[in-house]
């Protein structure tokens, strides 16, 4: 009996009782419902819920896979800088190697799978409480997760913040479409509190550093973000950071595959073009309006806010997760604005935020998380506001006419 056969067997065994909403998530996952509908007229589409997250989860593979080769490669160039060695990056050369997918994977794969097991364990539990079918929103949530968190977070420290953010992010407000917040930076905002030593992004992963070289100093120096709250010299170019060869959370290094992902969202309709571009054009604002206040020389060198006000306002886009924010977390359909008057106000104030964030508190200088949160959490007034304007625009117009 094969297994199609077996699910199916189980599935009617099991139907109507508690454990069905498990049965039925694993038959329609693996296999297309052999449920028809009958009778009246059906909206014909392929863009059910299911494939959309499949699409999503699409645009996330190629940062997954980037950011496995980019643990290993900086892994491998931490151990040759505290041996005096400095090499230069080459894609074929000492980056896409096997040695550093091996490695990359071995770390950053059982993120992945912790993310997802305890997710969707935490999923079936509250179908099978509730009597409902199992959704499918955790499939996304559970690829962004492990792309937005330090690849040596412990593993431990990840399934609490899973179950955290799936229960107080998702399931308490009635499950996927009914929350509003970010599932996946409900998650991270967990790990930023509870545990902020490990989300500061002040030191360079290395995978057995201490053991291999014997010395401390391997895993030295800071993240790109760290090293401008302390106003030290960046070692990096303008072209690794566009490319991703850049410490930094899994999935947020890489901006040409960012980018990528983000015209996959926007071709199949999915990601809102008006969220990314507005979010963009708030991050860039705001960093022009910091840049004048550096030229204007009413902060000198000495102010610790002196080194992320100076970074040139393009160059924001290319350090941190705020472009990665922008295309995977703000356009998140649930959470974000649904009114397009509304999504140029909600990304803009995201990317104006960010950058606000970020150069406030160079202790923890990244914002892009939390300037999302806020604004799912204002996103239905914004929206509320804007639809009432609309009316009374409307009923304005109807006064003239009938006047």
């Amino acid at each position: 009996m094969g297994l199609k056969s077996t699910l199916h067997n189980l599935k009617e065994k099991y139907k109507g009782q508690k454990m069905a909403p498990a049965f039925n998530a694993l038959h329609t996952f693996l296999y297309l419902p052999n449920e028809v509908t009958q009778g009246g007229t059906h909206i014909k589409a392929a863009d059910d819920l299911k494939r959309t997250m499949n699409t999503v989860i699409l645009s996330l593979v190629p940062c997954l896979i980037f950011g496995m080769f980019n643990a290993g490669y900086q892994h491998y160039r931490a151990i040759d800088i505290a041996n005096g060695i400095v090499r230069e990056v080459s894609l074929f050369g000492n980056f896409i190697t096997w040695d550093n997918l091996i490695l990359g994977a071995i770390t950053v794969l059982p993120l992945v799978i912790v993310s997802y097991a305890v997710g969707l364990a935490v999923e079936f539990l509250f179908a099978v409480i509730k009597g409902h079918e199992v959704e499918e929103g955790y499939l996304v949530t559970g690829m962004l997760v492990p792309l937005i968190v330090p690849i040596d977070i412990p593993l431990w420290m990840l399934a609490v913040a899973v179950i955290f953010g799936v229960v107080i992010g998702k399931e308490v407000f009635g499950g996927t479409g009914m929350n509003i917040l970010n599932p996946a930076l409900t998650i991270r905002a967990f790990l930023f509190f509870a545990y902020p030593t490990w989300m500061s992004g002040d030191k360079v992963w290395v995978h057995g550093a201490v053991e291999r070289t014997g010395t401390s100093e391997a895993i030295s120096g800071e993240t790109i973000l760290g090293s401008y709250a302390q106003n030290q010299d960046i070692i990096y170019s303008l072209s690794e950071m566009f490319y991703g060869f850049i410490p930094g959370s899994v999935g947020e290094t890489s901006k040409l595959l960012i980018i990528l992902g983000a015209l996959i969202l926007i071709f199949t309709k999915i990601g809102s073009w008006r969220i990314i571009l507005s979010t963009i054009l708030g991050a860039l604002f705001m960093g022009a309006i910091f840049n004048l206040v550096i030229g204007s020389e009413l902060i000198g060198e000495s102010s610790k806010f002196y080194g992320l006000m100076s970074v040139p306002y393009w160059q924001h886009l290319l350090i941190g997760s705020i472009l990665f924010g922008a295309v995977f977390m703000a356009t998140d359909p649930v959470s974000a604005s649904q009114t397009n008057k509304g999504k140029w106000i909600y990304g803009f104030l995201i990317g104006f935020i960010s950058i606000m964030i970020r150069v406030f508190n160079p202790a923890y200088p990244e914002g892009v998380f939390l300037a999302i949160l806020l604004m799912n959490v204002f996103a239905p007034t914004i929206d509320h506001y804007v639809v009432k304007a609309n009316v009374k625009n409307r009923l304005n117009r109807l006064k003239i006419k009938t006047a």
